[in-house]
């Protein structure tokens, strides 16, 4: 389907306009030579850039309309009203519309337009709405979590909407994938960080602990297991973050430290998982179990260090992010 099918205008409208520019100054006339514009000049150019500049405002409301016009189909299928019928949009065309909807609410002005257009709501029911594929609920997930990013206006409404329970609530059903539980992940992250308020929400959420022990669980996907452990480093290292939040949170931080630090565990998590040690150690907000094995780390760390000095080669290139983290992490702990 076209952009121009879709309503966003003559996708080569700038074509159009360069060539009739060209057509004014084509190289063999002074500039001195150039006729006045005409009025029938002056309304063609007018015409072409009306429909060469898209009003994001009324594509997003476009996506939107095509988006509802789609969940009513997949919901009239699970009713087993009309299960055979053609769907007003296919599930590729859909997806790429809501690819262009997460690209507009990067803007902090259309997100909070989209949030004015009741889409909160609507995303979080499309991703909790079974009958949906699933490469469509993971979309809307990915726009949500655009749209709470640094974006203090919609999380605020993310929390007033509950979203954080619902999310979390989706996290643990039995049939959630591996890939829609990481951008669950995504979204509390994106919904919570920054903002104190959100922040201490989840921490009072029953879910929350049971959240990162599955999260980080070894038989977790890579992609689940990074997000979630970023998740738990923002939470525990923030402005807003203390000792006390550390000690809550005291198993998910001892299970990193007992698990993601050996050479088996993906580089990526290894250096997460140190990063968030030092941090700890640095702003002292070390859990007591931790603090009590502050030797172990040290002399673990020691060992690792000289594991990847004797590396050659694309080898020690590859490690040489971990190995600047070890160093750094033993300084700040030989300092504490």
């Amino acid at each position: 389907m076209s952009n121009a099918a879709k309503g966003g205008g003559d996708p080569w409208a700038w074509l159009g306009l360069l060539k009739w520019s060209l057509s004014y100054s084509d190289g063999t006339r002074s500039n001195g030579d150039i006729a006045p514009m005409s009025k029938e000049d002056r309304e063609f150019l007018e015409k072409v850039m009306a429909e060469g500049i898209i009003d994001e405002n009324e594509r997003m409301k476009f996506i939107l309309q095509e988006s509802t016009k789609a969940m009513e189909h997949y919901r009239l299928k699970a009713m087993g009203t009309h299960p055979d019928s053609d769907p007003p949009i296919s599930d590729d065309d859909l997806e790429d519309l809501l690819q262009e909807l997460r690209d507009i609410v990067e803007q902090i002005d259309y997100a909070r337009a989209f949030c004015s257009l009741k889409g909160l709501p609507f995303l979080i029911g499309c991703m909790e709405a079974k009958n949906i594929p699933e490469n469509i609920r993971n979309q809307c997930g990915g726009i949500l979590s655009t749209l709470a990013q640094n974006n203090p206006h919609v999380q605020k409404q993310l929390l007033e909407v509950g979203a954080i329970k619902s999310l979390s609530d989706l996290f643990f059903l039995d049939d959630t994938t591996m890939k829609m539980k990481a951008k669950i992940i995504q979204a509390i992250n994106a919904i919570v960080r920054n903002h104190e308020l959100g922040e201490q929400v989840f921490c009072k959420l029953d879910q929350a602990q049971p959240l990162f022990t599955e999260g980080l669980k070894k038989s977790s996907s890579q992609q689940l297991q990074s997000r979630t452990l970023f998740f738990l480093r923002a939470l525990l290292t923030s402005d807003a973050g203390d000792t006390k939040r550390s000690q809550l949170f005291e198993p998910a931080i001892l299970f990193v430290a007992e698990n993601y630090l050996g050479e088996s565990t993906p580089s990526d998590l290894r250096e997460s998982a140190v990063e968030l040690l030092e941090q700890l150690w640095e702003q002292n907000r070390v859990p007591t179990t931790l603090l009590e094995r502050k030797q172990a780390l040290v002399a673990f760390g020691v060992q690792r260090i000289s594991s990847l000095r004797l590396l050659e080669g694309d080898h020690k290139e590859y490690a040489l992010a971990e190995l600047e983290h070890w160093e750094s992490f033993l300084v700040v702990l030989a300092r504490s």
